[in-house]
């Protein structure tokens, strides 16, 4: 979809915090609350401002209870409210794994329809900050893996505004992961006059390529990109693209490119074991085999914590020159 930005400019931040907005505007029942949301605007200052905007019935901080702030959330979409509701780290979804995975994701299908879970839980994923095992570590494969759920890595302002509209939207429970990391990243965003959504399950094409097809999700669509540009000076051409969603999948783009590449690296923070890597990379594998000229490879985190240490920390996630390097091996092979 091509809109006019006129030039701006804004922070992924920013993008999340006026889709919110926008989407408050236009429904009452989008409401929002988790931990620190409201006055402080959030741990990560992504919701500054919306309490001033909204009043204190729409906005509220909760209790320390990830449990409580998404079984919240489950009712009250049940009951005819549109909530987003923050659960501050990833890593912490596992306090509201019942209420996610056995609730929410289930009582559309065990009430015969009658039910609908019309919720959004905003997260994030991502290492590199420094903040040890507990805050480092990058789950949506979990969430991924649970029929009844959408989950949705956006890796630019442009696509977190889009898809967050569309989540909010969506009658289905969503799990929305932004990368800490990405948040300060500018990119163009059309004015809010401009209201845009972007459908969930279609892949984008964020550079074209004729050699090699790197495949990545979230911030380490900008790993892919950055590496592309190395390789691109050595005559190798990758094409990058970034699923946007997890769950729906767009499987289709993500073949035909390989067809067209005969080479395919998949890239993605999560654990390499059990993940992302391996379910995209088996995909890759079943529909396209015979159009591979090498055996699908796979980068992601190491399968240890998380070290707080900043040097063993950089060994453990993805970087420009891990993907170089396995592009070279790969063509020459």
């Amino acid at each position: 979809m091509s809109m006019q930005t006129n030039g701006r400019e804004i922070t992924m931040s920013e993008a999340i915090n006026e889709a919110i907005r926008e989407e408050m505007g236009r429904d009452e029942n989008v409401v929002l609350w988790g931990e620190d949301v409201g006055a402080a605007g959030g741990v990560f200052k992504v919701t500054k401002g919306i309490l001033d905007r909204f009043g204190p019935e729409r906005v509220f901080d909760t209790p320390i209870s990830e449990a409580g702030i998404v079984g919240l959330a489950v009712g009250a979409a049940m009951t005819g409210l549109r909530p987003v509701v923050e659960v501050m780290f990833g890593d912490f979804l596992t306090l509201a794994m019942d209420q996610l995975v056995n609730q929410a994701a289930k009582i559309h299908y065990m009430s015969g329809g009658t039910f609908r879970v019309p919720m959004v839980v905003r997260t994030t994923l991502g290492a590199g900050r420094r903040t040890a095992a507990q805050h480092s570590q990058s789950l949506h494969a979990w969430v991924a893996h649970i029929p009844g759920l959408k989950v949705v890595l956006p890796s630019s302002p442009y696509d977190a505004k889009g898809l967050l509209k569309t989540a909010i939207r969506d009658n289905n429970p969503v799990v929305f992961f932004e990368d800490k990391i990405s948040y300060q990243r500018k990119g163009p965003v059309p004015d809010p006059d401009q209201d845009y959504t972007i459908s969930f399950g279609q892949a984008d094409v964020k550079r074209e390529g004729s050699d090699l097809t790197i495949i990545a999700t979230s911030s380490m669509v900008h790993m892919a990109l950055t590496a592309a540009s190395k390789l691109s000076e050595d005559g190798i051409q990758a094409e990058v693209i970034d699923p946007r969603t997890l769950v729906p999948l767009d499987s289709q783009t993500l073949i035909d490119s390989v067809k067209k590449t005969s080479r395919c690296i998949v890239v993605d923070q999560g654990y390499q074991s059990f993940g992302v890597t391996a379910e995209i990379a088996a995909l890759v594998a079943e529909q396209a085999f015979y159009a591979l000229d090498v055996p699908v490879r796979r980068l992601g985190a190491v399968d240890v914590p998380i070290p707080f240490s900043p040097s063993l920390e950089d060994l453990t996630i993805p970087t420009v020159e891990s993907i170089v390097v396995l592009a070279h091996e790969m063509v020459a092979g």
